[in-house]
């Protein structure tokens, strides 16, 4: 398949832009962190979902903000919300009232620049395109509609940093199915 394969050389590509000392302070951040909460929106969101169902796999307290069970937000918290533009309205929303509480605010996005970025206490920079991208932007090329090249750099990057939690934490699968949902 000629565009799966084109697909997998912008992942490729893309991923050389990834830091590994922003995984690892990410990584810092979450086992400091008393509960850790995860928002994004659209697609953008089902990837953070993602990070946060393995999050809890490993016994990490985590939630989905927006999500009708969400425990409350405390000072020794941790909150990662994931926007490509760091435009997204409601992230906006979640980081100020953060920030009024306390805690740790990491923004994950391709606008470090962004609004949402300038309410962080850490931004990690991921690559891909905003949704609207065009050739002439300064965005990574990408044959890919709207935000799918981000949106699938996010996925990969949440995974590798549970890779890293798990290594850190001598966790392997059979460990972690243990928290795996049984009732299905």
């Amino acid at each position: 398949m000629e565009n799966f394969n084109i697909i997998l050389a912008e992942l490729s590509a893309a991923g050389k832009e990834l830091s590994q000392a922003d995984a690892d302070r990410l990584l810092q951040h979450i086992q400091k962190a008393k509960k850790v909460f995860v928002a994004g929106a659209g697609r953008t969101g089902f990837m953070s979902k993602s990070f946060c169902m393995r999050l809890m796999h490993m016994g990490v307290d985590s939630y989905v903000l927006g999500e009708t069970v969400v425990s409350n937000f405390e000072a020794q918290d941790l909150i990662i919300l994931a926007s490509g533009s760091g435009e997204t309205q409601s992230l906006i929303s979640y980081a100020n009232k953060a920030k009024t509480i306390g805690g740790t605010i990491i923004v994950v996005t391709i606008k470090p620049e962004s609004s949402l970025a300038k309410l962080a206490d850490f931004v990690i920079k991921m690559p891909g395109a905003v949704k609207d991208y065009s050739p002439s932007s300064k965005d990574i090329p990408t044959i890919q509609p709207m935000g799918s090249l981000f949106e699938q750099c996010l996925l990969l990057f949440y995974d590798a940093v549970i890779l890293d939690l798990m290594a850190k934490n001598n966790l392997d699968s059979t460990k972690m199915y243990g928290k795996h949902a049984n009732l299905e």
